[in-house]
This record gives structure tokens, sequence and C-alpha cells, in this order.
């Protein structure tokens, strides 16, 4: 890692030529990564890799450059090569740099760095073992444990010097059945900004055997009734609806774009007075949480949606720069080698005040959602389409049988419009989130709801 006085010479060099803004990224980031394929551990790997990014930006345009060789002829070589894309005559910056301090703090009770690679082969062993032994049509299982130990340090040139240490753990578990033709398929996951203490509790036993069970569970479900009609999804599903929905089109560049059906509405009603919509990296534990963003802004709790109405967007600097506002704290990068831009951490809908129990029962007919699967949104229409891993009828206020191959389609500002009943639960869901061919860890989560109407697709039964 660099020492201050290092960072600030750096900077001064940037913007000898002028320049609205420079930072300076600082990166050292140990992984270790296993993979169970078909009962054979197939993949083991450790590493370390380390670099630094330094970014100009004058004028609404950023330039960019990164190295793995953090030496001071080095750094000097990059910064020479930024700042030659400016010529103007703007006095070199006085730069004291202060240490920033953080909104939250995460305590990490046991650093993966310290248990034997022996301990963590054998969470995907296990997983493998349980998801086999519980029914013989499971025909495939494929385990995943990954952690990261990720230390960054940030300077800028308006005086911050950040640093924060990031521990995220993951494991994951896909479970493949098949029966007569049929094959069906169960995902769990575990993990956040969180150590091997991750593990003190049964998980790998609890989720192996949950992700088998929805697996076989759906052999035997019929087909979806397609049509237009009441959904309720489960705070179980996790938030992957309103991370698609809503989140990205939040993001501030692309608002600013044009590219977000949300542009140029705040103030304006976007979703039902249910619905408030909350983006929080400072929530322990989670896998979106950090104490500072990829640009040393600490983090914070951004409402994004309030009672139904659009209050804010999410921002890093540049885009924050754009719109004359302060950043949110949402500059989030994959790392040293890549720029950062707007990204969510952990959003999620707010509870409400019902009872999950309530709004299945207030729903005379319709569809249940327990587990979401995959999906995909136009961020520009506000149209999606997601598919349903785990999906129940409702029929006469209460739950009936399984169905398989149900889709939910609709257009993000229409459906959330369409929530009429918010419960009091909360479930998150975890994932690595995709754009401009960078991937960042996030959690999302939603509580108990239902879409008065929304198109499912599945079978269409034809009358006369």
């Amino acid at each position: 890692m660099l020492n201050s006085d290092l960072m600030s010479g750096v900077l001064k060099r940037v913007l000898s030529h002028g320049g609205d803004y420079a930072d300076i990224f600082v990166e050292q980031r140990r992984v270790t990564s296993i993979r169970l394929e078909d009962g054979k551990v197939e993949k083991v790997m450790a590493g370390i890799d380390s670099g630094v990014g330094i970014r100009l930006i004058s004028g609404g345009k950023t330039s960019y450059a990164f190295t793995n060789d953090s030496s001071v002829d080095s750094l000097v070589s990059l910064a020479d090569a930024l700042r030659r894309s400016f010529q103007s005559t703007t006095a070199p910056p006085v730069l004291d740099l202060k240490r920033a301090l953080p909104n939250a703090d995460f305590a990490i009770r046991i650093s993966p760095d310290e248990v034997p690679m022996e301990k963590k082969i054998a969470l995907v062993e296990k997983a493998d073992q349980i998801a086999r032994s519980s029914d013989k049509r499971i025909r495939q299982v494929s385990a995943s444990y990954r952690d990261t130990t990720q230390n960054v340090q940030i300077a800028t040139s308006e005086g911050t010097f950040a640093e924060d240490e990031r521990t995220h753990t993951l494991w994951l578990i896909h479970v493949i059945a098949s029966d007569d033709g049929i094959i069906q398929t169960g995902y769990e996951t575990a993990g956040g900004n969180i150590g091997f203490e991750l593990f003190d509790e049964p998980i790998v036993e609890e989720l192996s055997l949950k992700a088998s069970k929805r697996a076989v569970r759906m052999l035997g479900a019929g087909r979806a009734a397609g049509g237009r009609m009441p959904v309720v999804i489960s705070s179980e599903a996790g938030g992957t609806m309103i991370h698609e929905a809503i989140g990205h089109g939040l993001e501030a560049d692309l608002a600013q774009h044009g590219l977000s059906v949300y542009s140029n509405k705040l103030g304006q009603e976007v979703a039902s007075r249910l619905v408030t919509v909350i983006d929080d990296a400072t929530l322990p534990c989670k896998r979106g949480s950090y104490r500072f963003d990829d640009e040393g802004t600490p983090s914070r709790r951004i409402v994004l949606v309030d009672k139904g109405r659009l209050s804010g967007y999410l921002y890093d600097r540049l885009s924050a720069m754009r719109d004359g506002v302060k950043s949110t704290g949402n500059g989030r990068r994959e790392s040293y080698q890549h720029r950062p831009i707007p990204r969510m951490s952990n959003t999620f809908i707010a509870p409400g005040n019902v009872s999950p129990e309530e709004v299945v029962r207030f729903t005379w007919n319709g569809l249940f959602v327990r587990k979401m699967g995959g999906g995909q949104v136009n961020t520009v229409t506000g149209d999606f389409v997601f598919d349903v891993q785990e999906g129940y009828k409702i029929e006469n206020g209460v739950l009936g049988e399984a169905v398989r191959e149900a889709t939910l389609t609709g257009n993000g500002p229409s459906v959330l419009r369409s929530i009429d009943m918010v419960a009091s639960d909360l479930g998150f869901s975890i994932g690595t989130c995709g754009k401009d061919s960078q991937g960042i860890p996030v959690s999302d989560a939603m509580p108990t709801l239902r879409i008065s109407e929304i198109v499912v697709g599945g079978e269409i039964s034809h009358q006369r």
C-alpha cells in the first residue's frame, strides 16, 4: 500500500496541466475460490492481485490509467500520461490529505485467511453429499466457495484520504433433478461482508437440503396457467425484481443520458404510496456493504423512492458534478483496472404493516412466487421479464399446488404502481451485479407484497 505523501505528490503531478478533479485508487486483493462439479473438486485457486488506478476528470470527460506496478517511477509515468491529456495554465493544487471517517464499521470475527484450505473444501464436499443423498432423482450438483479480502486506499484532489478493508465470504449450491423427461433446478446462496463465522450456523446442511427439495418438488408441479392475474411475491424470493425493475434505472449516469425510464422524474410519483425504496451500504454483514465507496466517499443510507415519489438517484463523483450535487457514496468499481461508475449496494423496498399471511389470505386467486429465477430489464422502457423458479397457485386465499415454467412480464413503473399490499417481513438475496463489463457484490430485498395484476407467462387454456 502507498503512503499519503506519495499519493499527494502523484495527484499534484496529474493536475499540473489542469483538470477539475483527480483521484488514486490502490488495491490489494486476496482470493480463495473452490468449485465442485459432479462429486469432484474441479478447481482450487488462491492468489493475490494488486495495483493502482489513477483518474483525471476535466470538462466532464474522464481519462483513466492503471498499473500493477506501484513503484514511484511507474506512478509518475502514469501521472505524466494523464496530465498530457490536458493543456492548461491552471496552477497545481496544494493538497493536504486528511483521513476520512466512515459512517459505519464492520467487525470480522473469523478472517477467512486464517482458516485452513481443507476446512473450506469440506464445505463444498458436504453440500454435494447432502444434496445427492436427499433424493435419487438428483442428477447433478455443483457447489462453490469463495472468500475475498480487499484492502483499498483512495486519495482525492479534494483532500480526502480513505482506507477500507472488505471481507466477502460466499457459498452457493446448484442442484439439477430430473424424472420422466422433466428437468428442474434448485439454487441457494449465502454470504456477505462477513468472515468465516458465516458457517457458525448449519447453513450448508440447511441450504443444500432446501435446494434439493425445491428441485424435486417442482418435478411434480403442473404447468403454470398464463394470463393477467394478481401475484404475491414472497420475501423468500429476495429483491431481484426491485433491483432490475427500478434499481438500475436510478443510477445517475443512466438517468442523465436518457437511458432510464426514470429520467427527469424527480419528485414525481413512480410507484404506489406503499412503496419506499432504499439503498443502504451501511447494513452490517450484507454483501453490498462498505465503509467507503471506491472514490473515498463514506457510505450512507439513501431514500430513492419515498412513499411512491422519486426522491433521489445514485451518484458517483462524475455524475454528481454533472448535476451539481454531492456524491451519494455509490461510486463503485470491480477492481483497480476499472473506473468507478454509479452502482447499487444493498437495495430494498421498506417493509409495510400487514403480515405475510394476510397478503395471501386477501388474494382470492393468483400466483404465489417463493423463489425467483433469472431475468432481464430494458432500463430505457422499464420493460422486464423474470423466470419463476418456485411458484404456487393461490386458490380461495390459500396456497395450492406447485406450478412450473411461469414467467412474470411487465413494466417497472406500472408494476410498482400496482403494488397494493406490503408485508412487515424482509428477505435478502445476494449476487454479483453486472454493468459496463464490471461485476460488483450487491444484495437486494423485498417484503412479501402483492401486485394487483401482472402478466404471467404459462399455459393458456382455450375455452369455447
